[in-house]
């Protein structure tokens, strides 16, 4: 938080063959599965590009993840060039989200509930896909970054706002 690349709009990317972009998505991709995260975006890693890359997998452990937030497997690793994201329905879910661009902290973040996106594949082909849940949850989240959003922008409650040591008072059920 606080690096130049992730307050401003990414630039849209023109050439989906050029080898730096590969370089960039396979150590982005380390990137992410070392940090255990769901996703990440190119301006996480200080490149102002419109790239992200997430996944919604099976084994993800991450506490109080409801069940409308599941592993949904429409949402396999995936590589996306300059995506571009539709609401398909007003329906709002909440749900806690952390970021490798704010860590230590977890926020509670309402976003639309059923989203259609679509963009390029590292192979120059389209992808377009409906997602619900975690996977549309995440799709966001990534989205996001390339027009210099960080999730606590999107917070309605910033008392909600909680470091991640503190996320079981949030989850546990009351006595």
């Amino acid at each position: 938080m606080g690096h130049p690349a992730l307050g401003r709009r990414a630039a849209e990317i023109t050439d989906v063959n050029d080898p730096e972009l590969r370089r960039l998505v396979e150590d982005m991709v380390e990137t992410m599965i070392d940090a255990n995260g769901a996703g990440l975006a190119a301006p996480q890693v200080h490149e102002a590009i419109r790239l992200v890359i997430f996944q919604a997998p099976a084994h993800r452990s991450d506490p109080g993840l409801s069940e409308a937030e599941a592993f949904d497997h429409t949402a396999p690793l995936t590589v996306l060039v300059n995506p571009v994201i539709e609401v398909l329905s007003p329906e709002r879910e909440g749900g806690w989200e952390g970021c490798l661009s704010v860590p230590g902290l977890r926020g509670w973040v309402e976003r639309p509930a059923h989203i259609r996106y679509r963009g390029l594949g590292l192979d120059g082909k389209p992808i377009e896909r409906v997602a619900k849940g975690f996977h549309a949850r995440v799709v966001q989240h990534e989205c996001d970054h390339l027009d210099g959003i960080l999730y606590p922008q999107r917070m309605n409650d910033l008392t909600k706002l909680i470091f991640e040591s503190e996320t079981k008072h949030w989850l546990e059920p009351s006595a």
